[in-house]
C-alpha cells in the first residue's frame, strides 16, 4: 500500500500500491484496442459522384408594359424628390429627371427581368451621363434613382405579375 500526502495529511490508497504486473500489460488490458474498421457497418450512405449540372434558374424576359409603368413612376417618383434640392439643380432639373429615366426606362425594356436581376450599372450610367452632359447634383439623382429601384422595383414587379393572367 502507498501512501501520499494530500492537502497535509497522510492518505493511504491500494490503487497506488505497486503492482506486479509490467506496465505494457497494465496498458493493454485497461485499454481497449482501437480498431482499423469503421465505426458505422450499417450506413446506406452511397459515396458522393458527380451528378448532371445544375439547373439554372432563368429569369423571365423584360415586360415592355411594366417597364413603360414603371418609368412613369420612376420619373413621377424622382421628380418629387429631386424636387426638394431645387436650389442644387437650379433649371436644369427637368433634364436631369429626363437623363435619369431615359436610362431607367432602357435597363427595363432590356435587361430586368424581375426580383434578382436588379444591377447597379444603370445607376452608374446615369452618374456618368449626368456628368458628361455637365448637369448639376450628378450623385443626388443618381443614388435617389438607386435607393428608389431598390425599395420599389422588384415588389412592384411581384404585384405587376400576381395581377396578370397567366
Amino acid at each position: 500500500m502507498a501512501l501520499y500526502r494530500s492537502c497535509g495529511a497522510l492518505i493511504s490508497s491500494p490503487a497506488l500500491a505497486p503492482s506486479k504486473t509490467p506496465v505494457s500489460t497494465i496498458h493493454l488490458q485497461h485499454f481497449p484496442t482501437i480498431s482499423p474498421k469503421p465505426i458505422f457497418k450499417n450506413t446506406t450512405a452511397k459515396p458522393l459522384r458527380a451528378t448532371k449540372t445544375p439547373q439554372k434558374y432563368a429569369y423571365p424576359d423584360p415586360i415592355p408594359q411594366f417597364a413603360e409603368s414603371e418609368t412613369q413612376k420612376f420619373r413621377a417618383e424622382l421628380s418629387r424628390k429631386l424636387l426638394k434640392d431645387k436650389e442644387t439643380f437650379g433649371d436644369d432639373l427637368r433634364s436631369v429627371i429626363d437623363v435619369c429615366s431615359q436610362i431607367f426606362s432602357e435597363f427595363l425594356l432590356k435587361e430586368y427581368g424581375g426580383p434578382g436581376t436588379l444591377l447597379v450599372e444603370p445607376f452608374t450610367d446615369m452618374l456618368v451621363a449626368l456628368k458628361e452632359k455637365e448637369l448639376p447634383g450628378a450623385p443626388l439623382a443618381a443614388r435617389a434613382s438607386l435607393l428608389w429601384a431598390q425599395s420599389y422595383l422588384d415588389q412592384d414587379w411581384e404585384i405587376w405579375n400576381s395581377k396578370s393572367p397567366n
